[in-house]
């Protein structure tokens, strides 16, 4: 088993089940064109994600980091016409990227892009859940890694009961099983793993995936009364 073997797979995969459309591969060019790293989901993923949040009959979704929205796109196209998606992106570029490629796709009324750093925007949605409670159904994080224990913290205060939270790479190629690691994207993730595995309120499992993203994996986290 090799790279080169896994994505065949994908490429397999993504061909029968996730055919080419138009305004998530416009998203991957300009997000290209635009310099932005390429550590958004894989089209397989994007499209699990789409079918999480049909599951969960999402009705309003957080995306804790956006990058140029690709993911963003999968994810509130799973939304009904009233819904809403809120995503959070630190960079001023990356959010520009995403404004534009969400406008093509026929989704900026439905989606707000906030530009900050995470932890800032989750303590004003904190607040304004505070005063008007509206629950987020899912929730996807795939940010800076170091705060991963963080998000899930506030995941736990904007959700309710039966809600979903996604944790991406999770896997850190391997490393997350190192307990002695300095590596802060690892320690972040060993720490997020563990409040999952510990908090009452939480029912989780990960899974270890390969593919054209290499070796990585997700942790899925239901929200329990």
């Amino acid at each position: 088993m090799n790279q080169q073997q896994w994505d065949s797979v994908d490429d397999y995969f993504t061909g029968l089940l996730t055919p080419d459309d138009e305004a998530l591969t416009a998203a991957l060019h300009d997000s290209d064109a635009a310099g932005l790293p390429q550590i958004g989901v894989a089209p397989n993923q994007g499209k699990l994600l789409h079918l999480l949040a049909r599951l969960q009959g999402a009705r309003r979704i957080l995306e804790i980091g956006t990058l140029g929205g690709y993911s963003t796109i999968w994810l509130a196209r799973a939304l009904p016409a009233d819904g809403r998606l809120v995503t959070l992106e630190y960079s001023p570029e990356h959010a520009a990227v995403a404004r534009g490629n969400l406008a093509r796709a026929g989704l900026d009324k439905l989606v707000e892009v906030r530009v900050g750093p995470a932890l800032d925007s989750l303590t004003a949605l904190g607040a304004e859940h505070a005063a008007r409670p509206e629950p987020f159904d899912l929730v996807f994080i795939d940010a800076d890694k170091v705060n991963n224990a963080h998000y899930v913290e506030w995941s736990l205060q904007l959700t309710r009961p039966g809600s979903l939270i996604v944790l991406d790479n999770v896997v850190r190629g391997g490393a997350v099983t190192d307990a002695t690691s300095t590596d802060p994207a690892v320690l972040g993730t060993r720490a997020a793993l563990e409040l999952i595995a510990e908090h009452p309120k939480l029912d989780g499992t990960a899974v270890q995936t390969v593919g054209t993203k290499g070796y990585d994996g997700f942790a899925l986290a239901r929200v329990l009364a």
